[in-house]
C-alpha cells in the first residue's frame, strides 16, 4: 500500500567540503532499502502522467511495482524496453520538468524521486549484465549514424534491434558525445558511459571514431558505400559568443572547450596529461544553465578559490536543474544574478576583470520568462578567467560539405514529421535539429526517428 505521508527519501551525498577536492560522484544513490521506501510513496495512478511526460515513454509505475516486489530483473527490463541508458538518465535528466514535474503527488506532497529510482534499477542492471536485447533477423540493410551522443546511441539501438546493419561514426577519439565530453565525472562517471557503449557493441553495432562526417567523409560518399539510410545526431557543438570587447583575451574559455579539455583530455592532471588548462584564483561563468553550473563546479575542483555565476535574470529563472543549483551553492559557488557582461578588461592580453550592467526584469518574452532589462548601472568584478556558457548551436561542418541539406538560419537541420531532412534517406534528430537540449529529449528523437527509418528501409 502506498505511503503518501512518507517524506521524500533523500539521496546521500559527499559532503561539500570533501567533494570540491575530487571528481568522484557527488550523489551516492539509494540503497535497496531506501529505494523501496521511496517506491512505497507511489500511488500507482490509473492514468500515470509521469509516463506521458517522459520523452521516451518509460513505464514508470510498472518498473516501480516490480522494484517493490523484489523483481529487480523485471524492473530493469521494463525500463530498458524504452530507455537504453537508465543509469545515465537517472543521473542527468531534468526530472523536475518532466516525469517528476507531472507526478500527481506534487499537488499535496513532494513528487516521487523517479530519477533516483531509475538510477538504482539502472545500476542494478549494469552490475548484473542485464542489458540484453533480442535482435530481429538480419535485414542486410546498412545504416550510418553520425555522432555517438544520446540521439545517435538511441537511434542505433532501436535500428539494430530491428536487424539492420548499423555503424556509428564519431568525430572525437572517444565515444559518447556530450555524455563523455560535456558532463563532468562528478555528475556522470565515464565508466557508466563506457558500459552503455559496450552494450551496443555486444548487440552488433559497429563504431568508428576520429571520423568527421562532412570532412573525413561526406554524406554522398556514405551513400556510395552502400548506406541506405543515414541519421545525423551530431549534436550542438558550436558555442554562442557574448560578442563584447575583450572576448579574445587569454583566460576566456567557451564552456564546451573548457569541459572537453577536462572531461575528455584530463587537463587537470597536467603534466601527466598532454593538454594543459590554465585556471586562476577568481573565475566567472556567464550563463545559468546546466552547462554553466558544470563549468563552475569544475573550475572549483581544479583550483579556483572563488567562482561566481553571472546571469542576467534572477534565481527563479535559472534554467539549470534545481539539484545542480543547490549543489553549486553548497560548494561555495556565488550566484551573481541580474548582471550581464558588457566588456572584458585585460592587461597584456590576459583577463583582469569583467564589467557587467545591472539588470531588472520586465515583461515576459517568447520563452515565457520575464525579459532582462538594462538599468544603466554597472559593476566590475576582478577575474582571472571568464567561462562563457550561454548556449550552443549545431556545427556547420556537415552543412558546408552538403549543400542539399537544408538548415535554419541559426544552423539547426530542418526535418519533417518523420525526422527526414531535405535529402532523401537522410534523417536527423537531437540537438543537431533542436539546438542544445536535454539527454532524454535527444534520445526520444533518435528513437522516434528509428521507427521512420525502419519504415523507409522496408518500403524502398
Amino acid at each position: 500500500m502506498a505511503n503518501k505521508k512518507q517524506p521524500r527519501m533523500k539521496v546521500a551525498e559527499q559532503p561539500p567540503l570533501t567533494r570540491i577536492d575530487n571528481f568522484l560522484e557527488v550523489a551516492l544513490g539509494y540503497s535497496y532499502e531506501e529505494a523501496k521506501i521511496e517506491a512505497l510513496r507511489c500511488i500507482d495512478c490509473k492514468t500515470p502522467r509521469c509516463v506521458q511526460a517522459c520523452p521516451v515513454g518509460v513505464k514508470i509505475p510498472e518498473f516501480i511495482k516490480y522494484l517493490l516486489e523484489g523483481a529487480l530483473d523485471s524492473a530493469f527490463e521494463t525500463i530498458y524496453e524504452d530507455n537504453i541508458l537508465p543509469s545515465i538518465c537517472g543521473r542527468v535528466c531534468p526530472q523536475e520538468s518532466q516525469c517528476e514535474g507531472a507526478c500527481i503527488m506534487c499537488i499535496k506532497h513532494e513528487p516521487i524521486n523517479i530519477g533516483a529510482l531509475e538510477r538504482f534499477v539502472g545500476d542494478y542492471g549494469r552490475e548484473h549484465n542485464l542489458a540484453q536485447s533480442e535482435i530481429n533477423a538480419e535485414t542486410g540493410r546498412k545504416v550510418a549514424i553520425v555522432g555517438s551522443g544520446p540521439a545517435g546511441l538511441a537511434n542505433a539501438a532501436a535500428l539494430r534491434k530491428k536487424g539492420h546493419d548499423v555503424t556509428i561514426f564519431e568525430a572525437l577519439h572517444e565515444y559518447g558525445g556530450v555524455l563523455t565530453y560535456g558532463i563532468p565525472e562528478f555528475r556522470l562517471p565515464k565508466s557508466i558511459v563506457k558500459d552503455e557503449i559496450d552494450n551496443l557493441k555486444t548487440m552488433g553495432v559497429k563504431l568508428m571514431k576520429n571520423v568527421i562526417v562532412g570532412k573525413s567523409i561526406t554524406i554522398e560518399q556514405l551513400k556510395e558505400e552502400g548506406y541506405e539510410a543515414i541519421f545525423v545526431g551530431s549534436g550542438a557543438g558550436l558555442p554562442s559568443a557574448l560578442n563584447i570587447p575583450g572576448e579574445n583575451y587569454n583566460g576566456v574559455y567557451f564552456a564546451n572547450e573548457f569541459l572537453t579539455r577536462v572531461n575528455l583530455m584530463r587537463s587537470q592532471d597536467f603534466p601527466s596529461s598532454a593538454t594543459p588548462i590554465k585556471i586562476g584564483s577568481k573565475v566567472g561563468v556567464v550563463g545559468g544553465g546546466n552547462v554553466a553550473m558544470d563549468a563552475a563546479r569544475t573550475a572549483k575542483r581544479i583550483g579556483a578559490d572563488e567562482v561566481m555565476i553571472i546571469y542576467r535574470r534572477d534565481m527563479d529563472n535559472l534554467p539549470a536543474r534545481r539539484e545542480e543549483v543547490a549543489h553549486a551553492m553548497a560548494e561555495g559557488i556565488t550566484m551573481n544574478v541580474l548582471h550581464n557582461p558588457v566588456e572584458i578588461y585585460g592587461e597584456n592580453y590576459e583577463v583582469t576583470s569583467v564589467k557587467c550592467e545591472k539588470m531588472t526584469l520586465g515583461e515576459k518574452d517568447a520563452s515565457g520568462r520575464r525579459r532582462p532589462v538594462p538599468t544603466g548601472e554597472f559593476e566590475t568584478f576582478d577575474l582571472d578567467n571568464l567561462i562563457v556558457a550561454i548556449g550552443q548551436k549545431p556545427n556547420p561542418i556537415l552543412k558546408s560539405s552538403t549543400p542539399d541539406l537544408k538548415t535554419h538560419d541559426w544552423g539547426g537541420i530542418i526535418t519533417d514529421e518523420t525526422h527526414q531532412t531535405s535529402m532523401n534517406g537522410v534523417f536527423a534528430g537531437g540537438d543537431a535539429v533542436s539546438g542544445a537540449a536535454t539527454v532524454i529529449l535527444a534520445m526520444g528523437a533518435g528513437k522516434e526517428a528509428a521507427e521512420h527509418m525502419d519504415h523507409y528501409l522496408k518500403t524502398r
